[in-house]
């Protein structure tokens, strides 16, 4: 047919025609096509700018610039090879799923019902042990800062003193059985100290870390082998506390 010809007697019931196909459907189905489309689950929104990504994040400090408390050798493995694995193994189970990788991994985390069942396990371990490692490179520093602010205020009104909430996430992190990690975390505005498998991550159950610590023996078992206790005690040598306190900021307004 011409461009603003008329339309044919055939034609206009060839629309007419598909038009009654399309009613039929809605009432035998009781829903019409615009109502499936707008069922449909919607899509994983894009991560916001300036969010984690899937690179290796870099450290802000060199590899040997946490000796005596955690040796050189232990920092490179870790951050080059154990958190880059994670990475690299979670990019490759999100092949053929670009929303998922477009929403970013700690969307991911806070969200597993997203995940197709198929690659959910390992979304939790890989895209977990990333979330978690990026979190864990920003509060160790050789300069550590001070447990000043309102995050110390806050560790003694919830836990009576600093020296009681050090007991308890020591403890935390001792009585993790195989992996994991011994976390404060904010959680229905309240802090509390919790430990969580392998690489679970508070996000996936509704709290803010606010200080973590990787108690798997790859993160110290090269200069402490067996003596987790040894570890434990020498965390709080490089714990940044100035970075702890942002990320309680971000709890209380996240």
């Amino acid at each position: 047919m011409k461009a603003n010809s008329p339309m044919s007697r055939r034609e206009a019931l060839k629309v007419l025609g598909a038009g009654a196909v399309a009613a039929g459907l809605a009432a035998v189905t009781g829903k019409s096509f615009a109502a499936d489309a707008a069922a449909a689950p919607a899509a994983p929104v894009a991560a916001p700018a300036g969010s984690l990504g899937w690179e290796l994040p870099p450290l802000g400090f060199a590899y040997g610039a946490l000796e005596p408390h955690i040796d050189a050798r232990t920092m490179e493995i870790h951050h080059s090879k154990h958190h880059q694995a994670y990475i690299t193994n979670a990019k490759k189970l999100l092949e053929g799923h670009p929303d998922l990788l477009a929403a970013g991994p700690e969307a991911l985390i806070r969200d597993f019902a997203q995940v197709p069942e198929g690659i959910r396990t390992g979304i939790r371990n890989n895209a977990g042990g990333h979330v978690n490692h990026a979190f864990f490179w920003k509060v160790i520093a050789p300069d550590t800062g001070a447990s000043i602010g309102q995050l110390g205020v806050a560790i003694a009104g919830a836990f009576g003193s600093m020296d009681e909430f050090k007991k308890q996430f020591s403890a935390a992190a001792l009585k993790r059985f195989g992996s994991g990690w011994a976390w404060l975390a904010m959680k229905g505005g309240a802090l509390q100290v919790l430990s969580t498998a392998n690489q679970d991550s508070p996000l996936s159950d509704g709290a803010h870390p606010v200080i973590g610590l990787d108690v798997w023996e790859h993160a110290y078992y090269l200069h402490y082998q067996n003596r987790r206790a040894d570890y434990v005690a020498a965390f709080w040598n490089v714990l940044n506390w100035t970075q702890a306190e942002r990320n309680y900021h971000a709890a209380l307004t996240g």
